[in-house]
């Protein structure tokens, strides 16, 4: 990673992804997707940072980083779960298969940690000891480990709108999943965390919990969808440092979201207060938080966009077929 290099591309941020040529648009919180006659999507990932139910800032390269992370984790789990992706035509670029989401996000956890209202560890410290289906042992700490990893699957909320915790049982008796569903999607969410802690430890991390979305094909066939093991999906910890920082009694070391949301959440209740601006340095720091991110994951070099062509000019280009 070149710190030079990477400041000087630092103007190239996509912060809307609106291309009029392209059909049925919808502005997620983090992608732009077009609805393609065929029965394509494509998805774009902007460099927008959702966090607390809303956009807190737009940081450099990250939707770049989100796409390719993905792309390594889809190659490295295709043999567990069939996924959207069709092709790959640009950096920022997925096209996948058009699918029909399904109604729960799919979370897995391996430690007690979290920021959120729907977090283990925010329930946990509010004495809550039964949640999402289990029952959680006292006298835990802070992002220790638990016993075993679990799911904690929340409804899937409008923007402005916040998730809400689900059991298995809710989930079968608001018919939100049928039993077949719900046992393929949460046997699978174990198998590709197992796979994703496995890799992750190799590397020298810890994947401390991730989110998973599945979706149904016109065959009724579930697909794997949207993002997996990303550094906006996913708590990664840094192996190393963790049993000295976690013995202490520290945060462990990380380069996640919690990067801006810890910042944020010191200032403010994120969930009923303005958000106040976020500073310059902070926002390029996390940029290099997430190339350093996807380098270590990956194992690979970052390419930076040119500094020449903006990336919104670079993605018309290379989507031009499709229009």
């Amino acid at each position: 990673m070149d710190k030079t290099v990477l400041k000087s591309r630092a103007h190239q941020i996509l912060r809307d992804a609106t291309i009029p040529e392209l059909p049925k648009h919808y502005r997620g919180k983090v992608r732009d997707n077009y609805d393609l006659p065929d029965g394509r999507r494509v998805i774009i990932a902007s460099d927008r940072l959702s966090a607390f139910d809303i956009i807190l800032a737009a940081i450099p390269f990250k939707g770049q980083v989100l796409t390719q992370t993905a792309r390594f984790w889809f190659e490295e789990t295709a043999d567990i779960c069939p996924n959207h992706v069709l092709e790959y035509p640009d950096p920022n670029v997925v096209v996948g298969q058009r699918l029909d989401i399904l109604p729960v996000e799919i979370v897995v956890r391996g430690y007690l940690a979290g920021t959120t209202a729907t977090s283990i560890l925010t329930m946990y410290k509010a004495g809550k000891r039964e949640m999402y289906g289990v029952t959680l042992p006292d006298g835990m700490r802070e992002n220790e480990k638990l016993p075993h990893p679990i799911i904690t699957p929340t409804t899937k909320a409008g923007d402005g709108a916040h998730d809400a915790p689900l059991s298995p049982a809710d989930i079968l008796e608001q018919r939100l999943l049928t039993s077949a569903q719900w046992k393929s999607v949460s046997e699978t969410a174990l198998a590709l965390f197992e796979r994703g802690q496995g890799i992750a430890r190799a590397r020298g991390l810890i994947l401390a919990d991730t989110k998973y979305e599945f979706g149904v094909d016109a065959n009724g066939r579930i697909l794997l969808a949207d993002e997996i093991h990303t550094p906006d999906s996913s708590r990664y910890w840094f192996l190393e440092s963790y049993e000295s920082r976690f013995a202490r009694g520290e945060k462990p070391e990380s380069f996640d979201k919690d990067f801006v949301r810890n910042w944020v959440a010191a200032r403010c209740d994120p969930y009923r207060d303005p958000v106040p601006e976020i500073p310059a340095d902070m926002i390029f720091e996390t940029a290099l938080v997430y190339v350093r991110a996807f380098e270590t994951i990956t194992g690979r070099n970052f390419d930076p966009p040119s500094a020449d062509e903006p990336v919104l000019d670079r993605i018309r280009r290379n989507l031009a077929k499709y229009f």
